[in-house]
């Protein structure tokens, strides 16, 4: 893409980082020079000013883009998708085609099939089309199945601890399944539901949950532990929210300010393509996880890919009104940039 250099009243750069008078140069698809305006160099190509706040575009960590809308999902303001769980053939090949300048949604990511027990979700879900599951009950098929997902270029391997809708991986395998994706430096997602459930991902050295825990309030002592162990978490709160509160939302809340509260890692995620969860920015997302605890700062950090810092991928957009003061800010996205490429303008 050609050099662009975007101008705006006020950016959030990353955290720490709000500029007055803001300029962002990018240029073959990622950022040249983020700051103040009058310290910018001469970059030559265009120069869009916009009337805004300008800040780095959402990722978001938990979908099955096969559900939804690409397109949507791009000019809905997020640039980037984690896909976790899909056919193999058809999800990596979708993530090989977002790598291209022609694709009309966002940078895709993927697990390819979470791995799960023989007859264990999702393989039952009627949501997931046949290869949603791997299944997996020999500690010695893990790494093979590890060993193939990384060459298809997964990004993750998620795997299935789902006990209240069949059986889940046993000690061994799980265990087979971290030590394989570790070896790869590939990090491990788990979907935890039911009880107990969470405290084997921990003791497993699971790097990640793909949703808050929503199916019991976890004790204090896993809480802290989690937190001091690196574990991240992924948000997908709104999901449990369709229809009105639930005890779910509740639990979920409740797990998730704890964690927060400990230290723990957030991301924004969202579960779309299972119900009716929006595509593009999830306001409501945004402003369960304000009612778990974060500040506004902390909930940009929760969403953003990357820092609008040189060398990071130009993905950018603007809002009508300050972040800074609502997450409601982000009901009236303007500009899209996915790698240096206006895809949506104000």
């Amino acid at each position: 893409m050609p050099p662009l250099t975007f101008r705006a009243p006020m950016a959030w750069l990353g955290p720490g980082h709000v500029v007055h008078d803001a300029a962002v140069q990018t240029d073959r698809g990622v950022v040249r020079y983020a700051g103040p305006a009058e310290g910018a160099p001469a970059a030559g190509g265009e120069v869009l000013e916009v009337d805004g706040f300008l800040l780095p575009a959402p990722a978001d960590r938990h979908v099955h883009i096969g559900l939804s809308d690409p397109g949507a999902v791009l000019l809905g303001g997020v640039t980037a998708v984690r896909d976790l769980a899909w056919p193999a053939d058809e999800i990596f090949a979708l993530a090989d085609a977002s790598e291209g300048p022609s694709f009309t949604g966002p940078l895709i990511r993927a697990s390819g099939p979470m791995l799960t027990a023989p007859g264990g979700y999702p393989t039952r879900s009627a949501w997931a089309p046949p290869g949603t599951g791997l299944e997996i009950g020999d500690p010695a098929d893990v790494e093979g199945a590890v060993a193939a997902l990384a060459a298809r270029g997964a990004t993750q391997v998620k795997v299935s601890l789902n006990a209240e809708a069949g059986p889940t991986p046993d000690d061994a395998v799980l265990a087979a399944i971290v030590s394989a994706a570790r070896e790869r430096r590939i990090p491990v997602t788990a979907h935890v539901q039911g009880r107990g459930e969470a405290e084997r991902a921990l003791g497993a050295g699971v790097d990640e949950l793909a949703h808050c825990p929503w199916t019991e309030e976890l004790d204090d002592r896993l809480i802290r532990s989690m937190a001091r162990s690196g574990m991240r978490v992924v948000s997908t709160l709104h999901i449990h929210a369709l229809g009105g509160e639930t005890e779910g939302l509740r639990r979920a809340l409740g797990n998730l300010r704890r964690f927060h509260r400990a230290g723990g890692d957030v991301l924004y995620g969202t579960d779309l393509g299972n119900g009716a969860i929006p595509p593009g920015i999830d306001v409501d997302e945004a402003a369960l996880l304000a009612e778990a605890g974060l500040s506004t700062e902390a909930i940009l950090r929760a969403m953003h890919r990357a820092p609008l810092f040189p060398g990071a991928p130009a993905d950018l957009i603007t809002l009508a009104e300050d972040p800074l003061e609502s997450p409601e800010a982000f009901r009236a996205v303007g500009l899209v940039v996915r790698a240096g490429r206006v895809v949506r303008g104000t």
